[in-house]
């Protein structure tokens, strides 16, 4: 039966319509639940700052309150020897410390129960946060999906099984880079760009002042704050894809990323290349710098290693890789078993990609070896 890929086509888009309308909703939910969660954050911690105050007061009145029974034990032990105003002074001592004390322990009280209702809401709006952030990475796989060209739906349509999954594997790394990368500019440039114009106001106040020297030790902090935005800019860029591996190629690449590595995890790397890097398609290139990079940022975050090899050679038409650490090492059957290793399902779905073989090398304490075999594909 024929296709009319005309009406095919008039839903797709409708779908999309709807999609994008459902996403920028979910988005607008996940950016208010942020927004609650950052402020009950700070509640928190001016509730769990008062009753720490609280407590100490509690414990000071509690011992107050003991030193004025005592004292009123006295003075009803030997009534006689007491005059009526230190009779009277003793019972409404007494008196007032007992009503501050039940006041403070009230008051702590109500207050252990708001912190405990803050981490309550904290909890719920942090799994909010989650399933939006998760719904809105799956509405992208979707999108991304659906936005794909109809002009040869039919053709597609033919050959969709064998692909689906290789397809919507590959859209989900890229939803998952951008959700990666969205946070790292949330987390670092935004939040310094925004610490600079408050720095910026309070220096242009400083200067409306008369306030020079104060000012210029502002704007020195704030030069410091765009240099160290500016790192972290370069950073981001290059974490998407190194410009170098166009310009220089791999090897050269590799050897500029660790060396930057090293510098920022005390790891000493050591990259050996046997034979003469070829003319390689750019996405080969990405993809080999990617498993190089996966490998390093997971011995960094599990190895506890101290020396890693990279070792590169290249073949007429193979490519190999081994990435060799001296850490703690780790049982293979295990991770396979447990499928919870992101990191090496990552890595083997991209070797995949490149229609290469992986092999993994480790024991408990004795390091681990990561080995891969590329068939080369040319310019």
């Amino acid at each position: 039966m024929g296709i009319d890929v005309s009406v095919l086509d008039g839903v797709i888009k409708k779908t999309i319509k709807a999609v994008e309308s459902s996403k920028e909703q979910i988005f607008e939910i996940a950016e208010t639940a942020r927004h609650e969660y950052q402020n009950i954050q700070q509640e928190l911690q001016e509730v769990r700052d008062t009753i720490g105050e609280v407590i100490s007061q509690v414990d000071e009145l509690d011992l107050k309150y003991r030193q004025a029974r005592s004292s009123l034990m006295m003075v009803s032990r030997d009534f006689n020897s007491y005059t009526e105003d230190d009779i009277r002074v003793a019972y409404e001592t007494a008196h007032d410390v007992q009503i501050d004390l039940l006041l403070a322990r009230e008051k702590e009280t109500n207050l252990r129960k708001r912190r405990d209702d803050l981490e309550r809401r904290l909890r719920n709006l942090g799994q909010t946060i989650e399933k939006a952030e998760n719904l809105m990475s799956q509405m992208g796989i979707v999108l991304s999906y659906l936005m794909g060209d109809l002009g040869q739906v039919e053709e597609m349509l033919a050959t969709a099984k064998q692909h689906q999954m290789m397809g919507l594997k590959i859209i989900q790394a890229q939803e998952e880079e951008r959700k990666r990368v969205a946070r790292e500019i949330h987390d670092g440039p935004a939040q310094s760009m925004a610490n600079v114009v408050l720095r910026a106001d309070l220096a242009e106040k400083m200067l409306k002042n008369q306030q020079v020297g104060e000012a210029l030790q502002e704007l020195q902090g704030l030069k410091e704050m765009v240099r160290l935005s500016l790192a972290d800019v370069r950073r981001i860029i290059f974490d998407l894809r190194p410009m170098a591996l166009d310009d220089l190629g791999l090897v050269p690449t590799l050897q500029k990323y660790i060396q930057t590595f090293e510098e920022r995890t005390e790891l000493h790397i050591e990259l050996t290349v046997f034979g003469k890097e070829q003319s390689l398609e750019s996405s080969f290139k990405a993809g080999m710098f990617r498993l190089v990079q996966e490998c390093l940022t997971n011995v960094a975050k599990h190895a506890r290693a101290r020396f890693v090899q990279v070792k590169l050679e290249f073949q007429p038409e193979m490519l190999y890789l081994v990435v060799k650490d001296d850490g703690v090492g780790f049982s293979v059957e295990k991770i396979q078993r447990s499928g919870h290793s992101f990191g090496i399902l990552g890595m083997r779905e991209r070797t995949q990609l490149l229609q290469g073989k992986m092999e993994i090398t480790s024991a408990p304490q004795q390091g681990a070896k990561v080995f891969f075999q590329i068939p080369l594909k040319g310019d």
